[in-house]
C-alpha cells in the first residue's frame, strides 16, 4: 500500500506548499525540522501560524478544527478569554521569582479539594517531571527499586518509563508479564532491568506480576484511561486489582492522571472510585502553560519536606510553580467544573457514536475507542482492550486518514486520537464527522480500505 500515490497525499502537498518550504529550511538547523518528535509525520508537518478558540491557521492559510489540542492540554481551546485575562494581569508582576510564589496556593487548593486521593501537591514543569518525582518518592518510601508499568503506557520521557511502549507481545501471545524493550536508543540498561511490563486490563496479569516481583517492587504506575496506547479505558476490576495487590504488598500505587484528570471533577480516580497513593498531573492543570504536579497522601508526600523536616526527596526545577503557569492553571481548573465536563463528555459520546456509524456504513475494518472527551480511530477489527490490539492496526491507513482529515480542515493526532475542548459544540462534532465520512469514502474509492 503506497499512500504517496493517493489523491489525499497529492492534495496535502498542494495545500501546504509554504509549510513544505519551511520544513526544508528549518530542517537544516533543527533535526527533522521540529523539536517535538511526536509532531513529525510524512510527508512533512504543517506549521501553525496562529490559533484561537477551537481552530488553528497554518503558514498556507489552512484553517483546521483542533481535535488534537496539544495532546489534551488545551481543554478550553486556544486563548480562552478568562485565562488570557489572568495571564495578562500577572505578566507585568513577573514571570518567575527568586522566592516561593503566593500564586501556587490557589491551584493547590483547587486540586486538593476536588481529588480525593490528593492531600498535598508540589508543582514541576511537565508530566514527565511529575512521573520522575513520583517514582523517586516511591523508591525512597519503600527502599525498593523495581517499577511495574503496563504495556503501551506512556508516562513521559524520563528513562525508567521510556520502555514497554513498543515491541510488546502480539495480541494472541499468552504472556502476561515480561521484561520491556527500550522505546529508543540511549537508555541505560537499568531502564529495562528495573521495570516489569504487565498486560493492561488483565487482572490475572497484575496478580502474576506482584506474585513474581512484589517483594522488590517500589511502585506500580497506570493510566486509568491509557491514552497513547490506544485511548483504552480500564475496567473497574482491573484498577481494583491494582489497588488491592499493591496495598497487600506495600507497593506504591501511582495513578497517572496527566491526561485523564478531565474525565470527572475528581479525575478518573474519582470516576472509577479508586484510591491511589500518588497522583501525577499536568496538561489541563496549566491552562496551556508548561506544568506538572505530584499529589498524594500526606504519609507519602512528607518525604518532599525540607531535609530539616524529615524530607529525603527534593522537588527541583527553576520554573516549578512559576506564577504564569499556576495562575493560568487555577483559572482553567475553575472553568473545568461539573457542567463543563458534562458538556465535553456528551460531545465525546456523540463523536464516538457518529464515527462508529460511519465505519459501519462504509463497512471497513475499523473501530473507535475512548470514553468521556477522548477518542481514537483504529484501523483494525480486533477489539481494543489493550495496547496489543491498538498496535495491530494498519499504519498506512492511520496515516492516510490523518492526512485526509487535515485536507478537510480537521486535525486529529497522527495516531488518530483526539481530545475535545469546552468551546466545541455539536456543530463542531458534525463537521468532524463529515470530514471523516468523506475521507473514508476517498480512501475506499482508491482501494486503501
Amino acid at each position: 500500500m503506497d499512500v504517496s500515490k493517493s489523491t489525499e497525499w497529492r492534495q496535502y502537498l498542494e495545500q501546504n506548499s509554504n509549510s513544505r518550504r519551511h520544513a526544508e529550511k528549518v530542517g537544516k538547523i533543527v533535526p527533522s525540522g521540529s523539536s517535538r518528535s511526536l509532531l513529525r509525520h510524512p510527508p512533512f508537518p504543517f506549521f501553525v501560524n496562529h490559533a484561537a478558540g477551537i481552530s488553528s491557521v497554518d503558514l498556507d492559510g489552512n484553517e483546521r478544527l483542533d481535535f488534537h489540542n496539544n495532546y489534551t492540554t488545551l481543554i478550553h481551546g486556544h486563548g480562552h478569554p478568562e485565562i488570557m485575562a489572568a495571564v495578562k494581569e500577572q505578566l507585568p508582576k513577573g514571570t518567575s521569582y527568586s522566592a516561593p510564589v503566593v500564586q501556587e496556593a490557589r491551584l493547590v487548593d483547587l486540586l486538593t479539594n476536588r481529588i480525593g486521593g490528593v492531600d498535598q501537591v508540589v508543582f514541576n514543569n511537565s508530566g514527565s517531571e511529575a512521573v520522575m518525582v513520583a517514582l523517586r518518592i516511591a523508591r525512597a518510601v519503600t527502599g525498593k527499586q523495581l517499577i511495574g508499568k503496563f504495556e503501551g503506557g506512556y508516562h513521559g520521557s524520563s528513562d525508567f518509563v521510556m520502555v514497554g511502549g513498543h515491541e510488546i507481545p502480539d495480541v494472541d501471545d499468552p504472556v502476561k508479564v515480561s521484561k520491556p524493550k527500550p522505546d529508543m536508543a540511549g537508555l541505560p540498561d537499568a531502564a529495562t532491568d528495573q521495570v516489569v511490563l504487565i498486560k493492561y486490563n488483565d487482572v490475572e496479569a497484575v496478580k502474576e506480576a506482584v506474585a513474581q516481583y512484589g517483594d522488590d517492587m517500589a511502585a506500580m504506575i497506570v493510566e486509568p484511561i491509557m491514552f497513547a496506547g490506544g485511548v483504552v479505558p480500564a475496567t473497574p476490576e482491573f484498577l481494583q486489582a491494582i489497588r488491592d495487590e499493591t496495598a497487600r504488598k506495600g507497593i506504591i500505587f501511582i495513578c497517572d492522571e496527566v491526561v485523564t484528570l478531565r474525565q470527572a471533577v475528581g479525575g478518573a480516580q474519582g470516576y472509577y472510585g479508586i484510591d491511589p497513593d500518588l497522583t501525577t498531573m499536568a496538561k489541563t492543570i496549566g491552562g496551556g502553560f508548561p506544568v506538572g504536579a505530584v499529589g498524594g497522601k500526606r504519609e507519602f508526600m512528607k518525604c518532599l519536606n525540607d531535609a530539616s523536616d524529615g524530607g529525603t526527596v527534593a522537588n527541583l526545577g527553576t520554573f516549578s510553580a512559576n506564577p504564569m503557569s499556576v495562575t493560568a492553571g487555577a483559572v482553567a481548573m475553575e472553568l473545568l467544573d461539573e457542567a463543563a465536563i458534562a458538556h465535553i463528555n456528551q460531545l465525546g459520546d456523540k463523536a464516538r457514536a457518529g464515527l462508529q456509524s460511519i465505519i459501519q456504513t462504509h463497512d471497513v475494518a475499523a473501530q473507535v475507542s475512548g470514553t468521556g472527551s477522548l477518542f481514537q480511530i483504529h484501523w483494525t477489527d480486533t477489539p481494543i482492550t489493550d495496547a496489543r490490539a491498538s498496535m495491530s492496526g494498519n499504519p498506512d491507513q492511520v496515516l492516510l486518514n490523518f492526512i485526509g482529515m487535515c485536507n478537510r480542515g480537521v486535525q486529529l493526532s497522527m495516531r488518530g486520537n483526539a481530545a475535545l475542548s469546552t468551546p466545541m459544540t455539536e456543530a463542531t462534532i458534525d463537521t468532524m464527522l463529515n470530514a471523516f465520512d468523506e475521507t473514508v469514502a476517498s480512501m475506499c474509492a482508491e482501494g486503501y480500505c
